[in-house]
């Protein structure tokens, strides 16, 4: 997945249909890229992403409400002015749009009505305190923790089986953690000292604001409880490990392995009373986080579970909540000053409760249907670069390369929005009621998901809006996804250049195919099941491969003391890396059929091509999100997904001419190639 997705690449494919198509100016600059952001002082072999980037990041600050700026930002917030568009209508006027523009209306209207939500002050959250002040039990605790809205320590979801794609299967995994993840518990030194010091302050806060009594003392109990869940939890590394996290277990095995969490009851309770078998994933962590709900007194997990539900329900609750979560995790975690004006932060709740009905209205209004066409061809343009590099590879043997090739004629592209929108018209929705529209929102998304989970998997369904800016490959369905929203500039220009738009959206292309292939998308066969495919010889060349990526990204330190978690991270190394490579490729042979492109601002083609990739990744974080990205991401940060690509591409060295002494400069040897 690229934190923002497809584009340009799908000029690439009208240029070459429409060749007056380039008489109309790009938005962007000449050629699709803009000028001015570039900083001729930096040598491109030193470091390309400042030398495509680094006057832009010298001019331009971070707006107060965001963690970053950058190309994506430009986007996100054009997007961001349609959606608005969209429900501030419905609010005037919910007849026009039906039961559906009703919902929307009345949902964003109990956001937007910030009196209401004062007057109410604490009094809709007091009958869900009063259910865990009731809990005389553990067991009555765990129906609590099998309720929608109530946090657990122990996470149950629905998901595709990972060996049986076709359906869909329980997977229970570690949670309970009220800071990103463990290392914000465990880390030495005075920045995390501060962290944990400031979610103390901010649990007390809470209990405070809803007249809990001895607000330090549960304070500190929960922390403790919550530094003790952190030391058994699994790494973000291993989580990812997908034959790791598959450990199914029928009814009997679960009631051995973990007793303590009464699963007849959770199950149950949750609506599943007949599931005859559960995934555990972090299989220590589980049992672990068992053992300790039993060891724990009652009173510290009903501590624990009132801050969880205040905590995620604040921002609908009085100012004072929604400022000190707000405080918390933007202000003090992300360095992010000043509060996003309501009405965007509205915008994401409808998003998030009503998403395919705004994105049924965003579609008709915003996404031409020339757009599926253009994309089709760009897609077809990629996979059939990524077949001849298949084809050619030499460290995949013939029975590896007859089974990838199997895999790759199998993708299923989707674009632009479902075939099939969500139903949410049993979603109650009440214009004075902020906090019980939200609550009633999450036990619709989970019966939703228990409608769907006796039946087949229905592969029309949608992991992303189609006002998303982003893309993804979903492995068990061996589909690659792109949302409507992204199809525009910055990303998707029909009347920029061929080189700009391969650079950009045809990296993006690439690198969400190429999911399918990177170390854990490989284990995935051509029909998504989670099996080995690859013969030993062709797994242990990968592998090799792999292993001196991880130790390339591992040496990168964005943040003094914080370095990249090569391991973390890898999946999307290798799918930026062979991406890259397939989308060059693909570019070389749309040059071949129209001819080596002109010079254009004294650039030869391949140049424009990878300053696009560069440019595609214009971006600045704030110090506080940038660390937050590094412990918990599989993402590389923006500057890594640029320099620490192009090192790696022979092509990118010739184009200019990057020399030895030269500071990103890798000695061929040392270059790992994903596809050659």
């Amino acid at each position: 997945m690229r934190v923002r997705s497809l584009l340009s690449i799908a000029s690439a494919a009208l240029i070459a249909a429409s060749p007056a198509a380039s008489a109309t100016k790009p938005v962007y600059g000449a050629w699709g890229y803009d000028a001015t952001a570039m900083d001729s002082a930096v040598k491109p072999g030193d470091d390309f992403f400042d030398y495509v980037n680094g006057a832009w990041a010298k001019r331009t600050d971070i707006a107060a409400d965001r963690t970053f700026v950058g190309i994506d930002s430009v986007l996100n917030d054009q997007i961001e002015r349609d959606v608005r568009a969209i429900v501030e209508d419905m609010a005037r006027d919910p007849a026009a749009g039906g039961k559906l523009g009703q919902q929307i209306g009345d949902l964003y209207a109990s956001w937007m009505d910030e009196a209401q939500v004062e007057q109410l002050g604490t009094a809709p959250l007091e009958p869900w305190l009063d259910k865990i002040a009731a809990a005389r039990t553990r067991g009555e605790l765990v129906d609590l923790f099998a309720s929608p809205g109530f946090d657990s320590p122990v996470g149950l979801f629905i998901i595709p089986d990972l060996k049986n794609p076709a359906k869909y299967a329980v997977y229970a995994g570690q949670s309970g953690l009220g800071m990103p993840n463990r290392d914000y518990y465990l880390l030495k030194g005075e920045k995390y000292d501060a962290y944990r010091k400031a979610y103390r302050d901010y649990i007390i806060e809470l209990e405070r604001q809803a007249g809990i009594s001895d607000a330090e003392g549960r304070a500190d109990r929960i922390i403790a409880l919550e530094t003790e869940i952190a030391k058994i939890h699994w790494t973000p590394e291993e989580s990812r490990d997908v034959e790791k996290i598959y450990n199914p277990m029928t009814r009997a095995q679960l009631k051995a392995f973990a007793p303590q969490l009464e699963w007849d009851r959770a199950l149950a309770r949750l609506g599943l009373p007949k599931v005859g078998k559960v995934v555990v994933a972090q299989k220590s962590a589980v049992a672990a986080e068992a053992k300790l709900f039993a060891s724990v007194p009652l009173q510290t997990w009903k501590d624990w579970t009132a801050v969880h539900f205040i905590s995620s329900n604040a921002q609908f609750l009085p100012k004072a909540f929604d400022e000190a979560k707000f405080n918390f995790y933007s202000k003090t975690l992300r360095d992010v000053p000043a509060q996003r004006a309501r009405w965007k932060r509205g915008v994401d709740m409808v998003n998030g409760a009503l998403g395919e009905g705004v994105g049924q209205i965003y579609v008709q209004r915003h996404y031409p249907p020339e757009s599926d066409r253009q994309m089709r061809e760009l897609i077809g343009n990629v996979l059939a670069a990524l077949k001849e590099k298949i084809a050619n590879s030499s460290w995949m043997d013939a029975p590896t390369k007859a089974r990838a090739l199997e895999k790759l004629a199998t993708f299923d592209p989707r674009i632009g929005h479902p075939s099939k929108y969500i139903d949410y018209s049993s979603l109650e929705l009440n214009r004075g009621d902020l906090f019980g529209n939200a609550l009633r929102a999450q036990d619709f998304q989970w019966k939703l998901q228990l409608s769907r989970f006796p039946k087949p998997v229905d592969r029309s369904l949608w992991d992303m809006l189609p006002q998303t800016n982003n893309a993804y490959y979903d492995p068990t369905q061996n589909q690659i996804t792109f949302p409507a929203a992204i199809l525009q500039p910055p990303y998707f220009d029909p009347n920029a250049d061929a080189a700009s738009n391969y650079g950009s959206i045809g990296a993006t292309i690439g690198h969400e195919i190429g999911h399918g292939f990177d170390d854990q998308g490989r284990k995935f066969d051509a029909h998504g099941k989670l099996t080995d495919w690859w013969t030993a010889t062709a797994a242990k060349l990968y592998t090799t491969r792999a292993e001196t990526l991880v130790k390339q990204y591992d040496a990168y330190e964005p943040i003094p003391g914080v370095h990249i978690k090569g391991q973390l991270t890898l999946g999307e190394n290798l799918g930026d890396l062979g991406g890259l490579e397939v989308a060059y490729s693909a570019y070389r042979r749309y040059v071949a059929d129209h001819g080596e492109p002109p010079v254009i601002d004294g650039l030869t083609g391949d140049q424009r091509f990878f300053i696009a990739y560069g440019y595609s990744w214009e971006r600045k974080d704030r110090e506080g999100a940038l660390r937050a990205q590094l412990l918990t991401n599989e993402h590389s940060p923006a500057k890594y997904r640029v320099n620490g690509v192009v090192r790696n591409i022979d092509a990118w060295y010739k184009a200019f001419d990057v020399k030895p002494g030269d500071k990103l400069y890798l000695p061929p040897e040392q270059r790992v190639h994903i596809w050659n």
